[in-house]
């Protein structure tokens, strides 16, 4: 599931957010992609979990890096707009359609940066998955390691998972997640 790697229009903010929203599939689908990425007791010997958990995390870390590339790019560019329309207002003050022209980009600069605390919270809940209704029987400590994340309530696991236990347990990412 690999994002579009076009270049990124700063020009119009609608298409903007739709690219955003286009790459963000992947996040939006993370659940479905770990409940068909990692094998079920029956198909483990035909599936190479870890393999399949190392592609998925490769792609959730290139589709973010991507997103707040492009993300950054468009409030630069932006910010430079703005910055040039701001001097042309101090030499042109009565120049209405000029003060229009920069409140609009300064209205887009706000919703790109904006758009970063979007990026924040996409990326965090692609991370950090709440694990429900998965059995401790799925996750048996001698046959799985649960990890320190995990926390046990009446039978089943709770809480906040980095990167899904169901994962973890065949793949182990790199510290800076």
């Amino acid at each position: 599931m690999a994002a579009p790697s076009g270049a990124a229009s700063c020009e119009d903010f609608a298409e903007f957010q739709e690219l955003l929203r286009v790459m963000r599939t992947i996040d939006d689908r993370i659940v479905h992609e770990l409940n068909t990425t990692i094998p079920t007791a029956s198909f483990v010997g035909k599936i190479d979990a870890g393999q399949t958990c190392k592609e998925l995390y490769q792609s959730l870390m290139d589709a973010h890096t991507s997103r707040e590339r492009i993300i950054k790019n468009c409030i630069a560019q932006t910010s430079s707009v703005v910055k040039t329309l701001r001097e042309e207002r101090e030499k042109a003050q009565d120049d209405i359609a000029l003060l229009k022209q920069l409140r609009k980009e300064q209205t887009k600069l706000k919703l790109m940066q904006s758009e970063l605390n979007v990026e924040e919270v996409v990326n965090d809940r692609s991370w950090k998955l709440p694990v429900k209704n998965m059995s401790l029987k799925e996750l048996e400590p001698t046959t799985h390691s649960c990890g320190p994340n995990a926390v046990y309530y009446m039978g089943v696991v709770t809480g906040l998972q980095v990167f899904n236990e169901r994962c973890r347990i065949h793949y182990k990412p790199p510290k800076s997640q």
